[in-house]
């Protein structure tokens, strides 16, 4: 059924577009724009609402312009949602244009395309702060006082090492041993071994909305969640592209 779900949504998105088009044409007529430019009305609406939920759903929590985009998107729906019942409140005479339109209409609706205008250049020009790396704090060294040092001991020489051993006996080689790698280290390639949002939408050819939902969902399980890069998925728990979907 997931062809269905994929082939529906822009069906019901352009026949929401269509029924909503002709309210808000109608108030941009009534607000005093002429009756060919009053189509733009339904499309600033349209973009602006698509283009905030776009931005709020990409942008991490507490990345800039999150809460603007979030704001965004909820204004927008509000407006094409109040713009629907007042312009059939006006054609089923509830409310009268005549002999003008009410002043508070005009002034709603004339203040709305340069309000979107001006939320979207601030959403453009907000950075999106990403980290690429894990940021590692480095341990601070330890306070040495002179007096503290330990007391130099000569170590002892390899004849009276071999005085020591019982007759007989063989010594053997020290094997030298590989250092162990820094906690540092081993904490960026655990890390890096983790696949980010993007990551994983990339891996099953979808959006990362898609990976949202599915992680809200219950379907997959991030392994942690990361302060800069938002949740990790270990690679080798993620189930199928045709088990999720």
């Amino acid at each position: 059924m997931r062809w269905f779900t994929n082939a529906g949504r822009p069906v019901v998105a352009v026949v929401v577009l269509v029924m909503c088009a002709p309210g808000e044409h109608h108030l941009a007529v009534l607000a005093g724009w002429d009756g060919r430019l009053a189509w733009g009305m339904a499309a600033v609406l349209a973009a602006y609402a698509g283009i905030a939920a776009s931005v709020a759903s990409n942008r991490p929590a507490g990345s800039p312009g999150k809460r603007s985009a979030v704001a965004g998107a909820v204004v927008s729906l509000g407006a094409a949602m109040a713009a629907q019942p007042v312009s059939h409140a006006f054609v089923t005479g509830w409310l009268s244009a005549e002999p003008r339109a009410p002043w508070q209409l005009v002034i709603a609706v004339s203040c709305v395309p340069p309000l979107v205008f001006g939320h979207l250049l601030h959403l453009a020009a907000t950075p999106v702060t990403r980290s690429t790396e894990t940021p590692t704090v480095a341990p601070a060294p330890a306070a040495e006082t002179q007096d503290a040092r330990p007391a130099l001991q000569p170590l002892p020489t390899v004849q009276h090492w071999r005085d020591a051993v019982p007759p007989g006996v063989r010594l053997l080689p020290l094997a030298r041993r590989d250092p162990e790698p820094q906690d540092d280290d081993r904490d960026t390639r655990e890390t890096h071994r983790f696949l980010t949002t993007e990551e994983v939408a990339d891996r099953y050819g979808i959006t990362v909305s898609t990976v949202r939902t599915w992680k809200s969902r219950g379907k997959i399980l991030p392994a942690f969640v990361d302060p800069a890069r938002g949740a990790m998925y270990d690679p080798e728990t993620l189930p199928s592209a045709a088990a999720v979907g």
